[in-house]
């Protein structure tokens, strides 16, 4: 199948009762039939087990279980960095901020405010910073960690869209991360600087969940969602666990202009390699 017809097949897909779907059989308790469903993923999809805390498939009484399932403690050790990775995935984008205009793929881009959810206040401290957009595919671990430590501030979830985000989709569909459903997140540093982490929704993504709010959705009201935090003191380390996804999608990462060392991205770095949690991402140097 041709990209054109993958991308128009999806303008097409009731992608929203899919998606429905797919969360009642992710949290289906089927016993040996969820077994099998959770032995054929892993088959499909190459899943290595061996990193996972507990790799005996018929311990996971839901798809989800097996789907978030933790890794062993040694299995990705934190590099010394001013930001690491926070998630197993593969780069889609990564780079400068032109204005508040981000890059997706050859020929689209989209803004930063309406990724955030409109609020132009919220986007204007990331306009000329640097973003990372990481994709996970279904193989890949699925919680998401800390890039540095930092103090919640506030979480929005923004309905939208549930169209793929893979690599097809991402070059096909205008301004997608901005078009699908998403949780922003977002911090203050220990150095005062804010960053936003962006939980993008896709198809089949049953919800997704934080740390500190469990699942934000569902529900999906249709309207704008606004956590404040602000007066509460919820910190995270960096490396600790921050969310995770109930079937996988991707993070984007907004980091303000610098105001002093400039923000140099590991130098390995390329659109499409591969990452995993807690490699180095980026240095203050």
């Amino acid at each position: 199948m041709n990209d054109r017809l993958a991308v128009a097949l999806q303008y097409l897909l009731p992608k929203q009762a899919l998606t429905a779907f797919a969360g009642l059989v992710a949290q289906w308790r089927g016993g040996a039939a969820t077994t099998m469903i959770v032995r054929w993923f892993v088959g499909r999809y190459g899943v290595d087990m061996s990193e996972a805390a507990d790799s005996n498939l018929e311990s996971y009484p839901t798809f989800n279980a097996f789907f978030t399932r933790a890794l062993a403690p040694s299995a990705r050790p934190l590099a010394r960095a001013a930001l690491l990775c926070p998630v197993d995935g593969a780069i889609s984008q990564f780079g400068d901020i032109t204005g508040e205009r981000i890059f997706q793929a050859k020929g689209h881009d989209y803004t930063v405010t309406a990724l955030v959810g409109g609020e132009a206040a919220a986007a204007a401290p990331f306009h000329g910073g640097h973003f990372a957009t990481l994709y996970l595919s279904p193989k890949d671990y699925h919680r998401i960690h800390m890039p540095c430590a930092g103090r919640l501030l506030r979480m929005v979830h923004v309905p939208g869209a549930l169209f793929s985000v893979n690599p097809t989709t991402a070059r096909g569909v205008p301004g997608l991360f901005a078009r699908n459903e998403r949780v922003v997140c977002t911090f203050e540093a220990d150095d005062g600087t804010p960053f936003v982490m962006v939980l993008v929704g896709a198809t089949i993504v049953g919800s997704m969940a934080t740390v500190w709010h469990g699942v934000v959705n569902p529900p999906r009201p249709g309207t704008l969602r606004e956590w404040d935090y602000r007066g509460q003191d919820i910190r995270l380390r960096q490396g600790d666990e921050m969310g995770r996804f109930l079937l996988g999608s991707t993070v984007v990462l907004l980091f303000p202009p610098p105001t002093g060392a400039p923000l140099r991205f590991n130098p390995a770095w390329q659109p499409g390699g591969a990452v995993r949690m807690g490699q180095a991402m980026a240095e203050r140097a």
